[in-house]
């Protein structure tokens, strides 16, 4: 239920009597579980509250208003505390991280309502039929879920959870409700790659609600003692992977299924066209992050009314694995703004170990470390986004910019590249 913290005056809350203290427990004869209940509701023109007053009274309201009209009531407590994961993937990330880091990276979410909410990965290993039937009745869409393998036993095996190999008839109930899945399936060489990924593949175009698939590679760090064997990504793999997943399109006779842009770095292969990636659902899983970026770049260039940069000389990094594609793309702001010199160092991780070569996984004390020669050398250190908390100047160490400054006697400035 949520118990009511404030009604807004002249709401309609307000016509209808509610005040602080009081509890909200089912709405059209469905137990309240969180805030979700709530904003459905509010966007509907009629529905049934029952109340549970401060009083200890209980009350069935009949609503009716324009469909736009707020209700008017804020709560103590939304309801959404993080569900965790309860899978022990045999790529799992977070298990491949070393102590003494901040604590919510620690957090393994596997929350179906983060997904709606903020695009997090979901597996539905955690979720009940009776938790489907909500997302439907909600309409909680589109959803971003983790398939890794269509064959229920290959999934099992990789997520180490016996309720993961419900995922077809999952996936089925919900697309047929209209649910749009963005679906993900991290890939571990010699498991759910070659045939399996065929089927995989073939598997999801049958939804109609699967809009994007993407296939990622799995990160791995050097902390994995212990842990399953798992090959890193080799340029030849990658070449086959590429290879694989376009025959799958042309065999379905579609797009829907993208890699991500490591795939591409790393086998020395041109990028897909801006125009294949639809409206880029997956851009935060590294998938077509480079060419949206370099579009950016350009449509900028082109409506700029002054420079980009100011004069002066540039440091800024990368990731090892785009390191010639971000030259690139320096080369053109260069070009474009008279008495401007960048100079683009690629980062190894050593931190997560050399075969983590995004950029977005470097933390602070490799950069300092890795540019530390270049001290007092440039006007400004840029540094790429992805590096960083999204409102906060922090990197995954907790190094800040503060530290960068004092450390390499330059200024430092946040580069977001976006039009």
């Amino acid at each position: 239920m949520l118990k009511v913290s404030n009604v807004q005056l002249n709401s309609l809350a307000e016509e209808l009597g509610f005040e602080a203290g009081d509890n909200i427990t089912h709405i059209n004869g469905y137990e309240v579980v969180d805030i979700l209940d709530y904003l459905y509701a509010e966007g509907q023109t009629e529905f049934n509250f029952t109340v549970l007053t401060k009083d200890g009274e209980s009350v069935e309201l009949e609503i009716e208003k324009d469909e736009e009209e707020p209700i008017g009531l804020t709560f103590v407590d939304d309801g959404l505390k993080i569900r965790t994961c309860k899978n022990n993937c045999i790529f799992c990330f977070v298990r491949q991280m070393p102590k003494g880091m901040r604590e919510s990276l620690y957090v393994k979410d596997d929350d179906y309502r983060q997904s709606f909410l903020c695009g997090n990965f979901v597996t539905l290993t955690n979720v009940s039929d009776e938790e489907i039937d909500r997302i439907i009745r909600l309409n909680l869409s589109p959803l971003y879920i983790s398939v890794q393998a269509m064959n229920g036993e290959v999934r099992k095996m990789m997520l180490n959870n016996p309720n993961a190999n419900k995922i077809d008839s999952q996936l089925k109930r919900l697309s047929d409700a209209g649910i749009e899945i963005h679906a993900q399936i991290v890939l571990v060489k010699g498991v759910n790659d070659e045939k399996e990924l065929d089927f995989s593949i073939d598997k999801l175009y049958s939804y109609k609600g699967v809009k994007t698939v993407a296939v990622v590679p799995c990160g791995i760090t050097k902390y994995r003692d212990g842990l399953y064997p798992i090959e890193d990504l080799t340029v030849e793999y990658a070449k086959k992977i590429i290879k694989q997943v376009n025959q799958a399109n042309l065999r379905n006779k579609g797009n829907l299924v993208s890699l991500a842009d490591e795939f591409y770095f790393k086998s020395k292969t041109q990028l897909p066209p801006f125009e294949s990636y639809g409206e880029f659902w997956q851009v935060e899983n590294g998938v077509g992050m480079s060419v949206k970026f370099e579009k950016s770049v350009d449509e900028i260039i082109a409506i700029a009314e002054k420079p980009l940069l100011e004069r002066g000389k540039y440091l800024t990094f990368t990731g090892t694995s785009s390191y010639e594609f971000i030259t690139r793309i320096c080369k053109k702001v260069e070009n474009a703004c008279e008495g401007v010199e960048i100079k683009v160092v690629a980062i190894e991780n050593k931190f997560f170990g050399s075969t983590v070569n995004c950029t977005g996984l470097l933390v602070g004390r490799d950069v300092i470390n890795a540019l530390k020669e270049f001290a007092g050398q440039y006007d400004s250190l840029l540094v790429p986004n992805p590096c960083l908390m999204q409102f906060e100047n922090i990197f995954l160490d907790d190094i800040t910019f503060n530290d960068l400054e004092k450390e390499l006697k330059m200024k430092v400035v946040r580069a977001v590249m976006d039009n």
